[in-house]
């Protein structure tokens, strides 16, 4: 059968099914395929328009009867593709060569050798121009650079501009976009530290998402932190209020310096729950190792067993008198500072309570950030960088399955805390009960 379209094409059909299918697919599978069909959509496109400059005209086009002949070549027709496979870190990808008849010598492409060779001489590198120029969208300049690295020889700027712009308009987007319809009940606030840039210290990269009152995941803010400071929270908050981003009525992070305060600033109504993973992390380090286990199983018993806010606080002071009776007066207070923040998930229906105390899933989804730009080294600059951040993390929380599902009564529990501001004790008393 005829093709009908250029392979670089249908890659790009297969990219946009992909990242349609929702919740039918693992997060970490997905990124893996993303990447491999990224590679062959850099390398298919690169080929391509060697192949259109080499024959003299674009797919389609005809030049003038005057135009023909002025090289030995540019009488010569398409004339299908042959598949070539090269071997590469995200495994072996399909590459179709364009083919000419009629013409006075075959096409060969620059990015291949003439001798049969399945691999490309450096592989970190062609990850790196998966990653950084399909994903995240570098400018050209940077582009080039990577596939020069690659192995890859010179691309074409044709190719570049078209890969770049198209990453650049997909960010661009998602921070001007208007977010009056997300209403969330939970906002997760965390950060991570990159190289953003060709030298200096690693920078904050500060992220925000939550969990809507349709249960489904919203990624709303990634943007530069520079050392996570109260204003950089500041300035975060200010977009998305900006932006029509109705307040939420639950905001989890850790307890880095001027982000509680922060907080209560850009949302004074929300209730702020404490990471309580960062928080016995904190706790664990004011103690021998010998005392871990037994901490940490106090700890975790006190926050699962509890019925309510306030027999939370009791449990909780009653293993920070036994680190004050242990000797251990750092780690009581420790623990008692902002204890009221290290409970208040305890507020919210039973079923996701777990869930809740703590930003896990914003750390894991962080950590998958991190690894796919180890090999990457040094970012050329704060868009390349915020760019990935984001990409991964729109994958993670915009086609993941596991958001949340809220039963008839944990929605009447959710609304009286927005609207009715009833006693917090109360609520969950009733919530048990039932």
């Amino acid at each position: 059968m005829r093709r009908t379209v250029p392979p670089s094409a249908e890659i790009r059909a297969s990219i946009e099914k992909l990242l349609s299918r929702g919740s039918a697919d693992d997060p970490q599978k997905m990124l893996s395929e993303l990447a491999r069909l990224g590679a062959r959509l850099i390398i298919q496109r690169a080929v391509e328009d060697e192949f259109d400059q080499w024959l003299g005209r674009a797919r389609y086009e005809r030049r003038p009867e005057r135009q023909r002949g002025l090289r030995n070549y540019d009488s010569g027709m398409r004339n299908g593709f042959r598949p070539r496979r090269l071997q590469t870190a995200e495994g072996e990808l399909r590459i179709e060569i364009p083919q000419a008849r009629e013409t006075a010598r075959p096409f060969v492409s620059k990015l291949f050798p003439k001798w049969h060779c399945k691999r490309l001489l450096r592989t970190d590198p062609l990850k790196a121009l998966i990653i950084g120029g399909f994903v995240r969208g570098l400018s050209m300049r940077d582009v080039e650079s990577l596939c020069e690295e690659a192995g890859l020889g010179k691309t074409s700027r044709s190719t570049v501009s078209r890969v770049c712009s198209e990453l650049h308009e997909r960010f661009e987007a998602f921070k001007r976009r208007s977010l009056y319809d997300v209403n969330l009940v939970v906002l997760f606030l965390d950060a991570i530290y990159l190289p953003v840039r060709p030298s200096g210290p690693k920078e904050g990269v500060i992220c925000a998402w939550g969990i809507t009152e349709n249960g489904e995941r919203a990624l709303v803010s990634v943007r530069l932190g520079m050392r996570e400071g109260k204003e950089d929270w500041l300035e975060l908050g200010r977009d998305l209020i900006s932006r029509g981003l109705p307040a939420p009525r639950l905001v989890v992070a850790d307890g880095a310096a001027g982000l509680p305060s922060a907080i209560e600033e850009i949302w004074p109504r929300a209730d702020r729950q404490h990471c309580a993973v960062h928080r016995l992390r904190n706790l664990l380090a004011k103690v021998p190792k010998s005392e871990h286990d037994r901490i940490r199983f106090n700890y975790w018993s006190a926050l699962t067993d509890a019925t309510s806010v306030k027999d939370g606080k009791l449990r909780l002071q009653v293993l920070i008198s036994e680190l004050e009776h242990r000797g251990y007066d750092s780690a009581a207070r420790c623990l008692a500072d902002d204890l009221d923040a290290l409970v208040v998930h305890l507020r919210y229906p039973l079923r996701h309570r777990e869930r809740w105390r703590s930003t896990n899933l914003l750390e894991r989804s962080l950590g998958e950030v991190r690894r796919r730009t180890k090999v990457m080294g040094r970012f050329p600059g704060e868009t390349s960088c915020l760019s990935l951040v984001w990409a991964v993390l729109d994958l993670f929380f915009s086609h993941a399955s596991n958001g949340a599902t809220f039963t008839d009564v944990d929605r009447q529990h959710l609304y009286r805390i927005k609207y009715q501001q009833a006693d917090p004790n109360t609520l969950d008393e009733e919530i048990t009960a039932a």
